[in-house]
C-alpha cells in the first residue's frame, strides 16, 4: 500500500514515466517485479477477459504471462527469473511479495514500445485482475 492514501501501485505514473526517461539509461535494463497477488482475481474492469469461474490471482497472472511471453521476445526482451516470493528477510516485517520476477529489455525504449505495444495491451485485464499490489523498479548493470 502507498503510505500516503492507501492505495496499492497497479501502474505507473506519468510522474514516474518521465523520471524514467530523464534518467537517460543507455543500454539493457532489467525491472525487478514484486507482486502481490488478489485471492480470487478480479476482471470487473475487463469482463471479456474473464474465466468461465472464479480463479485464484496467481492463475489469472499466468495467464498473462503466457499471453505476454511472445510479445515481450518479439520486442527482444526476456524474462531471467520468476520466483515464488515471501516476506522480508531485511525490510518490513508486515509487507510480503508472492512473486518476484526479473524481466530483460535491450533498452528503456524497447520496454516503451513493448510496454505500448496494442497486441500486448489486449491481455493486459488479465495482469489487473490477478495483483491488488506491486513494484516495478527498473535496473542497470554497473559498468
Amino acid at each position: 500500500m502507498t503510505p500516503d492514501s492507501g492505495s496499492p501501485y497497479l501502474e505507473p505514473t506519468q510522474e514516474s514515466g518521465r523520471d524514467l526517461m530523464i534518467r537517460g539509461i543507455e543500454g539493457e535494463v532489467v525491472m525487478l517485479n514484486l507482486l502481490r497477488f488478489r485471492d480470487v482475481a478480479d476482471y470487473s474492469a475487463t469482463p471479456d477477459l474473464a474465466p468461465d469461474t472464479p480463479i485464484s490471482g496467481a492463475e489469472a497472472y499466468a495467464l498473462y504471462i503466457e499471453h505476454t511471453i511472445p510479445h515481450l521476445r518479439a520486442s527482444g526482451g526476456d524474462v531471467e527469473f520468476i520466483g515464488e516470493g515471501g516476506a522480508f528477510l531485511i525490510g518490513p516485517s508486515d509487507e510480503r511479495w508472492d512473486m518476484v520476477l526479473l524481466v530483460r529489455h535491450r533498452s528503456v525504449q524497447t520496454f516503451i514500445s513493448f510496454a505500448s505495444n496494442e497486441a500486448y495491451l489486449g491481455g493486459m485485464g488479465h495482469r489487473l485482475a490477478a495483483i491488488s499490489d506491486s513494484r516495478l523498479l527498473p535496473s542497470v548493470a554497473r559498468r
